[in-house]
């Protein structure tokens, strides 16, 4: 696999392309758990949540939800304590 913001090749190893895509875009109040208990398993995990925090993705992606990775990014925006 190559580096770099814009290589996506990780994705074709996600285990999210061997399931239901429903399960990681759920209706608004639907439960997320199954399509985080797939991510916990994949070996691209670490790519995809780096992927979804950069470009601001929505569904689950890394086994987080919107509201998990909208606070990494707020986290990342913080200065580090001197």
């Amino acid at each position: 696999m190559g580096a770099g913001p814009a290589d996506t090749s990780w994705r074709e190893y996600g285990l999210c392309a061997q399931t239901d895509p429903e399960l990681f875009w759920p209706e608004k109040g639907s439960s997320t758990a199954e399509a985080r208990k797939i991510c916990t398993a994949c070996e691209v995990r670490l790519e995809c949540l780096e992927y979804a925090v950069t470009h601001g993705e929505p569904g689950v992606w890394g086994g987080t939800s919107e509201n998990q990775r909208k606070a990494i990014r707020k986290a990342r925006r913080r200065p580090a304590a001197a």
